[in-house]
C-alpha cells in the first residue's frame, strides 16, 4: 500500500512538472512568431510584472538591501524590478539566440554582438594548453561559450540543470548544438573537467552559485560559501585563469569580454592558495555585479538566508 501511494505522489509530481514544461514552452514558442526586438521587451516588461508578485521578490530585495544598505528602499525596487526584467530577457534569449548570435569574426561591420578579447580567443585557439575560463549569472552568461565556438575553440562547460527533468532535457538539447561538450553539475562532473585539462583542454565554470559544502568566503562584505573547483584544478592541472562576462546593452545588443589571465594567489611556497582564490573569484564577479547590478540575478540565494525568512 506504502508503494502504491509513493508511485501515485511521484506520478502526480512528473505531470506537473510536465504541466509546468508544456506551459513554458507553449509561451517561448508563441514568441517565435515575433520579430526578436519586440518580443525581447514584450519579456522584460512581463517579468517586471510579475516579478513582485513572487515570494523571491521578498528574497531580492533583503539581498539587495544587505548589498547595498546606503541605497534607498526606492532604488532597491528599481534595481529588483530591472532584475527581473533582466530574467525576462533571459527566458526569451533562448529562443532566438539564432538570430541574436550574428557575430563572426570574418567579418568588420558592427553587429547585435562586439566582442572584446578577441586576441585571447585566437591565442587560446592557437596554442592549447589548460585553461580555465569562469563567468557569473549576469547579462545573458549562455553566449560566452557561443562566442568561443564561433571562434573554434572547444570549451567544457559545467552548468547546472533545471529541476524540472522536461525543461532540463530541451535546454540541454539547446545548449549542446550551440555550446560545445556541455556537463551537468553532478557528483561525478569534476572527472570530466580534469580529463578535458589533462588533455590541454579549456573548461567554463560559473563562480558565483550557493555551494554548502564550500569554502568561507566572503561577497559584499558577508559570508557566503563558495566552491573550491576552480582553485583545486589549477592546483593539480597549473592552468590558465580567464574572467569572462556578458553585458547587455542598449537596443537588444550585447558585449561579450574575455580579460587577460589572471594570476591566481599563491602561498610562500608557489603552491595556489585554495581560499585565496575563492576569495579573488569573489571579488571579481563583485566588480561586476556593482557595475551593471540590475543585470545580476538577485533572486539566487547566494548567501543561504531563505530559511530565515521563512521564520
Amino acid at each position: 500500500m506504502k508503494m502504491f501511494v509513493t508511485r501515485i505522489v511521484l506520478g502526480a509530481r512528473r505531470f506537473q512538472q510536465w504541466l509546468v514544461a508544456q506551459a513554458a514552452f507553449g509561451i517561448l514558442n508563441a514568441m517565435k512568431v515575433l520579430p526578436a526586438d519586440p518580443a525581447l521587451n514584450f519579456a522584460d516588461r512581463t517579468a517586471r510584472w510579475l516579478g513582485p508578485k513572487f515570494g523571491r521578490h521578498r528574497l531580492m530585495l533583503t539581498n539587495l538591501r544587505n548589498a547595498y544598505p546606503e541605497k534607498s528602499d526606492a532604488e532597491l525596487e528599481q534595481i529588483a524590478l530591472a532584475s527581473w526584467g533582466h530574467m525576462g530577457r533571459l527566458a526569451a534569449e533562448y529562443v532566438f539566440l539564432d538570430r541574436l548570435f550574428d557575430f563572426d569574426p570574418q567579418k568588420t561591420e558592427a553587429g547585435r554582438i562586439e566582442v572584446s578579447g578577441i586576441p585571447i580567443f585566437v591565442e587560446l585557439r592557437d596554442n592549447p594548453r589548460p585553461f580555465i575560463v569562469f563567468t557569473a549569472h549576469t547579462g545573458n552568461f549562455e553566449l560566452l561559450p557561443v562566442a568561443g565556438n564561433s571562434f573554434g575553440l572547444d570549451v567544457m562547460v559545467l552548468f547546472r540543470p533545471p529541476n524540472n527533468p522536461y525543461i532540463a532535457e530541451k535546454v540541454f538539447s539547446f545548449r549542446s548544438a550551440r555550446m560545445g561538450q556541455l556537463v551537468p553539475s553532478h557528483a561525478g562532473s569534476s572527472f570530466a573537467l580534469a580529463r578535458r585539462l589533462e588533455a590541454d583542454g579549456g573548461v567554463g565554470v560559473l563562480v558565483d552559485q550557493k555551494f554548502g559544502r564550500g569554502l568561507t568566503t566572503t561577497f559584499f562584505g558577508r559570508q557566503v560559501r563558495t566552491n573550491p573547483l576552480l582553485a583545486k584544478l589549477v592546483r593539480q592541472f597549473d592552468a590558465d585563469v580567464y574572467p569572462a562576462r556578458c553585458i547587455r546593452l542598449p537596443d537588444n545588443r550585447y558585449r561579450l569580454e574575455i580579460e587577460p589571465r589572471i594570476d591566481v594567489p599563491r602561498d610562500a611556497r608557489g603552491n595556489v592558495d585554495v581560499q585565496g582564490t575563492a576569495q579573488m573569484l569573489n571579488d571579481k564577479v563583485e566588480s561586476w555585479v556593482r557595475e551593471y547590478p540590475e543585470q545580476w540575478l538577485w533572486y539566487h540565494d547566494r548567501w543561504a538566508i531563505k530559511k530565515s525568512l521563512k521564520a
